[in-house]
C-alpha cells in the first residue's frame, strides 16, 4: 500500500495546576477557538471541547504524524502563554493528562458527555470523575497523582 491512512479519535483531559479555577466564563468561548486552532493547525480535528473552570475535555482526532505526548504538550504549552497573554500571569496547566481512545461509534456518546460537563459537576468532582476515567479504561495509577 503507497500510502498510510488512520483515524484515532481521542478524548483528552487535563486539568489547571492546582486544580485552581482559573477559566472563567469570559475566557472559555476564546479558549476553545484557539484550542482548536492550535489542533488544526496540528493535523487534528476537533469534535468537541469544554473548558470548566478548573480542566479540560477534547474530543478529537489524533494525527498520524505527531505522537499523544506531543500533541498535550503542544496544546499544553500554547494555551498557556495564550492564557498569561491575557492577563492571568499564575495560570498554569498540571504536568500530566488523561488520553483515551474513542471508537468512531463513541463519538456522539462522547460529544454529549462533554457538552454536558457544566451539569456533571454540580455532582462530581473532577477527582472522581477523571478516576472513573482510569477505572473504565483499566488504566492503573498512583492515588497521589490524581
Amino acid at each position: 500500500m503507497p500510502q498510510s491512512l488512520a483515524k484515532v479519535n481521542v478524548h483528552i483531559v487535563f486539568t489547571t495546576k492546582y486544580g485552581q479555577e482559573f477559566i472563567k466564563d469570559e475566557i472559555r468561548d476564546e479558549l476553545h477557538s484557539y484550542v482548536i486552532g492550535v489542533l488544526s493547525n496540528l493535523g487534528s480535528y476537533t469534535y468537541e471541547i469544554y473548558a470548566n473552570p478548573d480542566h479540560i475535555h477534547i474530543l478529537c482526532t489524533l494525527p498520524r504524524t505527531i505522537t499523544m505526548a506531543d500533541l498535550v504538550s503542544k496544546i499544553k504549552t500554547s494555551s498557556s502563554k495564550w492564557i498569561k497573554h491575557l492577563g492571568i500571569p499564575d495560570f498554569y496547566w498540571q504536568d500530566g493528562y488523561g488520553i483515551f481512545s474513542v471508537s468512531a461509534s463513541k463519538i456522539a456518546a462522547v460529544k454529549k458527555y462533554i457538552l454536558s460537563q457544566p451539569q456533571h459537576h454540580k455532582e462530581v468532582d473532577y477527582k472522581d470523575e477523571f478516576r472513573l476515567f482510569l477505572k473504565e479504561n483499566g488504566i492503573e495509577f498512583d492515588e497521589r497523582y490524581v
